[in-house]
C-alpha cells in the first residue's frame, strides 16, 4: 500500500493526523504531510481511516 497526497486539495483539516498520527502529520502551514508513505500493515486501518475521513479528497491509496 501506498499513500498518495493531493497537496492542492489539502485544507488542513487534521482529519488525517487524528485518524493515524504514525503516517500523517501537518506541516507548519497546517497542511498534511507524510511521515511514511509505505506504512507497515500495523498502521493500514489508520490509513484507511485517514482517507475516508477526509472531507477534501485529498487522499487517495495505491495497493
Amino acid at each position: 500500500m501506498k499513500v498518495l497526497v493531493d497537496h492542492t486539495r489539502c485544507q488542513g483539516y487534521g482529519n488525517c493526523v487524528v485518524a493515524e498520527p504514525q503516517v500523517f502529520d501537518l506541516d507548519n502551514d497546517g497542511f498534511v504531510q507524510l511521515q511514511r508513505q509505505d506504512p507497515p500493515e500495523e498502521l493500514r486501518a489508520g490509513v484507511r481511516d485517514a482517507v475516508r475521513a477526509c472531507p477534501a479528497r485529498a487522499l487517495d491509496l495505491e495497493d
